[in-house]
């Protein structure tokens, strides 16, 4: 099939657009506003962009009941700092509740009963139980035109000032232990994926002469 995005003619029941770039990062970015309350939300739209330094983006599209934009994006505009806090297998049920909340005045944490920690550089707290946390600072804003106030997007991008890490998860190795954190992702539609230990497969780089030189063999 082929259709075109601005003239929405697929066809389909619901757009696809999103299951065709899979698996998506979660985002599940908390901030403070101007007076010190807390709110967090998921993001599917969220990557990291670069290492070093590192930062990350975000991409949240507009505020379903006002002009606004949602509530993480007006925070960090006013006060330029947020954490990302890797969503989990184990907290997949708190991360979907902070989504469903839209009443600016509701503290998300809370009210998905999650438990704030502190950051150690930044004002917005981290969500205890996440086994990695990155504290932020506002780098830029992009926005984005929809076709609605809903589809405009902002585009946040965030420099990583401080990495907080779970012991547990390092194994004896050194190495980041993904299997054991069991991180979810977002899929198309109402769908997520999860990693664990019998979906991982490990790949090593070849170098071009170890490329050519089957490819040669084969010519000859």
């Amino acid at each position: 099939m082929f259709y075109e995005p601005d003239k929405n003619d697929h066809g389909l029941p619901y757009n696809p657009v999103k299951a065709c770039v899979v698996p998506r990062p979660i985002g599940w970015i908390t901030t403070i506003d101007s007076e010190g309350r807390i709110n967090a939300a998921p993001f599917s739209f969220f990557n990291a962009v670069s290492y070093n330094p590192p930062f990350v983006l975000f991409s949240s599209g507009g505020h379903p009941d006002d002009e606004e934009a949602k509530d993480t994006v007006v925070n960090i505009a006013e006060t330029g700092e947020f954490v990302y806090n890797m969503a989990t297998w184990d907290q997949r049920e708190q991360m979907s509740h902070t989504a469903l909340i839209t009443d600016r005045n509701v503290d998300e944490m809370a009210e998905s009963g999650l438990e704030a920690i502190a950051s150690s550089l930044v004002a917005p707290p981290r969500i205890k139980g996440s086994p990695v946390h990155f504290e932020c600072v506002h780098h830029q804003t992009v926005e984005l035109p929809g076709h609605n106030k809903v589809s405009a997007h902002h585009v946040v991008f965030g420099r990583v000032v401080g990495v907080h890490i779970a012991d547990e998860v390092i194994g004896d190795d050194g190495i980041l232990d993904v299997a054991r954190i069991r991180p979810i992702a977002r899929l198309g539609y109402k769908d997520y994926a999860w990693v664990d230990s019998t979906n991982m497969f490990t790949m090593d780089k070849r170098t071009p002469e170890e490329l050519i030189g089957p490819a040669r063999q084969a010519a000859e």
